[in-house]
Parts: C-alpha cells; sequence; structure tokens
C-alpha cells in the first residue's frame, strides 16, 4: 500500500518539511512538498493526491482553510499538524474536517504509523463490529428513525435524502449503527474508529461526533456522562 501513496506534505519551515519529505519517502511514500497554503492547494487540485498532511500555521492560506477547501471538494484523508497539543488550533482543524492530528514536535516513525492508521481506514470503512451488525439486519440496510445505513453499500440516508459523510465519519456511524442503545467509550471509539492500540487524544472523538450529529440529527447520537456516547435506537 505505502509504494503506491502519493502524500501532499504543506509546511512552511523548510528544515521540517525536507526533513519530514525524506522520512516518508524512506518508507515508500510518494511525497509533494509545499511551503504554503495556496501552492498546496493547487497541488492537491492538480495531483489528487491519496493523503494530504497540513500544517496548522502556514502562510497565504492556513492549514485550517486549507483543510477546509479540500474537504469541500474531496473526502480524502487529512492529517493536520500543530505545535501545541493544548491548542484551538486541533479543534479547528478537526471541525474544518480532518481526520487526524500529529503534534510537533513529532517521531517520523510515529508519523508514518498514523499515516498508515489513516490509511487503513479509508480503505477498509467497515469495522468488525459494523460488519457483524449487517450480517445480523439481512441485507445490510438499518433503520433507525427516519434515518437508514447502508452497511455493504455505505450509503446514508436521512428522511430519504442522501447523507454524504467522510469515511472516518462513515466508520463511526458504522460501530454506533451495530449496536444501537450500547453506550461507546470514547477509548473504545478510538480503537475500532482511528486504529489507536494506545489512549489518544479524545478530542477527536467528541468533534467527529459533533459533525456526525450535525449530519444526521442532533438527537440521533446521545451523550452519557462519564461513559461515552450511544446511538438512540
Amino acid at each position: 500500500m505505502a509504494e503506491q501513496t502519493h502524500v501532499l506534505f504543506v509546511e512552511d519551515d523548510d528544515v521540517i518539511r525536507e526533513a519530514t519529505q525524506l522520512a516518508l519517502e524512506r518508507n515508500g511514500f510518494v511525497v509533494t512538498a509545499m511551503p504554503d497554503g495556496l501552492s498546496g492547494l493547487d497541488s492537491f487540485r492538480a495531483r489528487r493526491p491519496d493523503i494530504a498532511l497540513l500544517d496548522v500555521m502556514v502562510p497565504g492560506l492556513d492549514g485550517v482553510s486549507l483543510c477546509r477547501r479540500i474537504r469541500d471538494e474531496s473526502t480524502v484523508p487529512v492529517i493536520m499538524l500543530s505545535a501545541r497539543a493544548d491548542s484551538i488550533d486541533v479543534v479547528l482543524g478537526l471541525e474544518a474536517g480532518a481526520d487526524d492530528y500529529v503534534t510537533k514536535p513529532f517521531d517520523g516513525a510515529v508519523l508514518v504509523a498514523r499515516i498508515r492508521a489513516v490509511l487503513r481506514r479509508f480503505g477498509h470503512a467497515g469495522g468488525a463490529g459494523a460488519q457483524e451488525g449487517a450480517q445480523q439486519a439481512g441485507g445490510g440496510v438499518l433503520t433507525f428513525g427516519d434515518l437508514e445505513v447502508d452497511t455493504v453499500g455505505m450509503d446514508v440516508l436521512r428522511g430519504g435524502r442522501p447523507v454524504a459523510l467522510t469515511p472516518t465519519e462513515m466508520r463511526l456511524l458504522l460501530e454506533f449503527s451495530a449496536a444501537p442503545g450500547t453506550v461507546l467509550s470514547r477509548d473504545k471509539l478510538l480503537e475500532r474508529v482511528w486504529d489507536y492500540g494506545w489512549g489518544g487524544d479524545t478530542r477527536v472523538v467528541d468533534v467527529h461526533v459533533q459533525r456526525l450529529r450535525a449530519k444526521i440529527g442532533q438527537d440521533r447520537i446521545e451523550t452519557v456522562r462519564g461513559f461515552g456516547y450511544k446511538l438512540r435506537a
């Protein structure tokens, strides 16, 4: 997989950009590196990479705005790079449509692992639990009020109208749909949807749940304080 993967990397720091590009290329990725957001957007439109790696603070068009532009045109996976783990930029990036983020400074091996984890998610939209739920449903179409989830065709309808979800949002919905009424903890969702074998930042889960609610209905996913979230049957 990695040998064929094209990464768009947008970073204004010359040293970080060159070192990261070399590290990614050593791991088999094809990398297009750009120093600012505007050239990054042009490159994205011209070459359509498999994944975009965007620094939050780049000149011309900042990483959050660039992510929003990309998401308007594509569901390609996006990872944000932020210098501060507690920065509001992390949440802004996720709200703009990013699928994950990595805090700088980062180890090259960690970055490669996170990229591959995101690509695995996008290559296999349904988790094990979701697949089991689809088999139980018979035909793969699950219905929750005005919401229909086709776990085979990966289509979602709300009130008979198509709902456009990113692959990460779809995986999240599949996990909820596989166990309606069951509370899923943030850690469990990080493990199943984001492929984290270790504790990660649960803000990733919270922001994606907010985005999913905006598309399928605010009252469809319930917050269970202190425990996690559940899909109302």
